[in-house]
């Protein structure tokens, strides 16, 4: 009995420690995933409410200033939402030339076939965007003429270089033993390409065009110099002509597009991002 009793008080406190250690185990703290994913959710909310304010900031500015009669010529009949237009359509025709021709070429050096010619392809790549842009756009200017041809084949060669190394360099970090994982269960090479390959290389594709679109936005205000038209019209005006009003609207107008352009892609890559690719980083 005396046994009994003295082991009754040791297994009822070891049962409280489990009791406790099952408590403990009900909550367990955040995991760091879900840390940075809540965590980006809030600066994917602060970037619009502070492009908001700035753009808020400028339109009062302009209400209140005092525009002489060559500033007004400049900013009115509709040429500030014409170069803006002009603008975006820049950034969007050259973004679907680049993703077509970059990720397809990215998934092409990558095969087996084609890896000795991967050095002269990224070579080529470097070149496109190590020359100066202004430069390019001269040179396409001379080849090709004056217009909106000559500006988007600039902006185009200027930004194929981040898409196409991040979709390289996306493919080539797959695990190996997932490839003949998928190649064992019958996969053709065709599947494992869109079914494995190409999902688990997303995050770093996606990196990639966040970056074209936004050296995009910037090479696109050149387009000006080419005949191209967009938001470099105002910049341009403003600095020739020394109005202080338009380079202003001008410049902040490019500034906040480049911002929202990022901002969507941020978006864009963290609502494509394949589901539990998250929790594995």
């Amino acid at each position: 009995m005396s046994t009994a009793s003295g082991r009754r008080p040791d297994g009822d406190h070891d049962n409280g420690l489990v009791h406790d250690d099952d408590e403990e185990q009900e909550a367990p703290p955040p995991s760091p995933a879900a840390t940075r994913r809540r965590v980006t959710w809030q600066k994917l909310t602060f970037l619009p409410a502070v492009l908001v304010a700035v753009l808020l900031a400028t339109w009062l500015w302009f209400r209140q200033a005092d525009l002489d009669t060559l500033s007004e010529n400049a900013l009115s009949h509709g040429q500030v939402s014409k170069a803006l237009w002009q603008h975006v359509q820049l950034t969007v025709i050259s973004t679907f030339f680049v993703l077509i021709i970059a990720i397809p070429l990215g998934v092409l050096l990558t095969r087996r076939m084609f890896r000795k010619v991967t050095p002269v392809a990224m070579a080529l790549a470097n070149i496109g965007q190590a020359t100066p842009a202004i430069g390019l756009l001269a040179l396409l200017v001379i080849w090709l003429g004056i217009g909106r041809r000559s500006a988007l084949i600039g902006i185009i060669v200027y930004a194929i270089l981040p898409v196409l190394s991040n979709t390289i360099a996306g493919l080539k970090a797959n695990d190996p033993t997932l490839l003949e994982a998928a190649r064992g269960i019958g996969m053709s090479p065709l599947g494992v390409l869109t079914r494995v390959e190409l999902p688990l290389a997303v995050p770093l594709i996606l990196a990639g065009v966040r970056t074209a679109l936004v050296l995009n936005v910037g090479t696109a205000a050149l387009a000006t110099f080419g005949g191209g038209g967009g938001l470099g019209v105002l910049i341009t005006t403003g600095i020739t002509s020394q109005r202080m009003p338009v380079l202003v609207l001008g410049s902040i107008l490019t500034v906040a597009l480049a911002l929202l352009v990022d901002w969507l892609a941020s978006l864009a890559e963290l609502l494509l991002r394949p589901r539990g690719l998250g929790a594995a980083t």
